[in-house]
């Protein structure tokens, strides 16, 4: 009885996999292993009716595109292993290519579309949920772009992004009831996960308006409110949690900056250009290290006068992927110039188990994270 439990838990597992996977539009590829996989080597009659399924949601969504791909390389697989293709599927793959040109045409025009990034739960240690199905997930829509090569890199998701997702979502500890501030915040998926473990305050920043509204668009998506910035008048009350501010490091100003006084500090993929460094690095400088007035008159870190209250200092959590060995010694450079302490925590404190599974497209490893304090 227990090994029929186990192969049953180990079947919805794998079928969840394949739903992620193509929920989250991984290459198509990867989804067609996932349900070779999951079908024992060949496309079943059952694995072939969740596909269609799930291709069927997915046009609704305003993915067609993607779901016809995917149909033709499931068409492509089952015809290859001399097996049955089910009507549905062949119709369904009918239906798009009959629409083909339309489709394509609303995608020239809008290349913005909606991915699922559904983070797993292990049933094991600190994930240790109830039984219920929805416990074991958190499903986050988010609204991306396609087109991150022409100007449009805010709005796609970056394995940088997945990777301080993760982080977030397993040390939980580390950022409930915290003040939590991120520069460069894209899609906003970093910071919907720090909403989801209980941040105090989350303080979401990016220098590009178009980042901006559609971060606020994927906000409203996760059931979110926040206060707009830009909206907002003098003097009025904050009753929400989360912020979104217009923040372009080049000019934002250091008393603007360091009275957010964040407890703690996030950046996902901000350490690939050499030119915005000085702006980046100012910025968190003036979150980290904030002046406090002594008795006399003088000033003194804040930093200083936290720890002699008991308080911990602020600290800057950077996840990078390392793509340019000359630009990240730049950065490290300009860090010690400010005064900062930079420690590599990759393999101290990376999330202990994958919440990502199915996403082959993702390579965990190539991620660093990094701690930055003042000194």
């Amino acid at each position: 009885m227990a090994a029929a439990n186990e192969n049953s838990t180990e079947s919805e597992s794998q079928y969840l996999h394949v739903l992620s996977a193509f929920l989250a539009m991984e290459p198509v590829d990867s989804v067609i292993a996932l349900a070779r996989k999951c079908s024992g080597g060949s496309f079943t009659e059952s694995i072939q009716r969740l596909l269609w399924e799930t291709c069927v949601q997915a046009a609704a969504n305003g993915n067609a595109i993607y779901a016809k791909k995917l149909l033709k390389k499931l068409i492509n697989e089952v015809e290859l292993e001399k097996g049955e293709v089910l009507d549905e599927v062949y119709e369904e793959y009918a239906l798009h290519m009959s629409t083909a040109s339309k489709e394509d045409a609303l995608v020239k025009e809008n290349i913005r579309i909606t991915k699922f990034i559904s983070f797993l739960f292990p049933e094991v240690g600190l994930y240790k949920r109830p039984s219920c199905p929805s416990s074991r997930k958190l499903v986050v829509p988010l609204q991306c772009s396609l087109n991150m090569l022409e100007g449009d890199t805010g709005c796609s998701i970056w394995p940088s992004s997945l990777f301080l997702s993760e982080f977030v979502l397993s040390y939980p500890e580390l950022f409930t009831d915290k003040s939590c501030f991120e520069v460069g915040s894209g899609v906003g998926l970093v910071g919907i996960c720090l909403a989801h473990v209980k941040a105090k305050k989350v303080i979401l920043t990016d220098g590009d308006l178009l980042t901006l509204s559609n971060m606020k668009l994927n906000l409203e998506r996760n059931h979110l409110n926040y206060d707009d910035e830009l909206l907002k008048q003098p003097g009025e009350a904050e009753n929400t949690r989360v912020k979104c501010i217009h923040l372009p490091w080049e000019t934002a100003s250091d008393s603007e900056v360091s009275e957010y006084r964040p407890d703690i500090v996030l950046g996902a993929d901000v350490i690939y250009d050499p030119s915005c460094f000085p702006h980046l690095l100012r910025v968190l400088v003036a979150l980290l290290r904030r002046p406090t007035k002594r008795d006399n008159g003088s000033f003194e870190t804040e930093d200083r006068a936290t720890t002699l209250q008991g308080r911990s200092p602020a600290v800057a959590y950077i996840a990078s992927v390392i793509r340019n060995a000359d630009t990240f010694n730049a950065f490290l450079t300009l860090v010690d110039q400010m005064d900062l302490s930079i420690t590599d925590l990759t393999e101290e404190l990376k999330p202990p188990y994958e919440l990502l599974p199915y996403m082959h497209s993702y390579d965990r490893s190539k991620v660093r994270l990094f701690s930055i304090s003042s000194r």
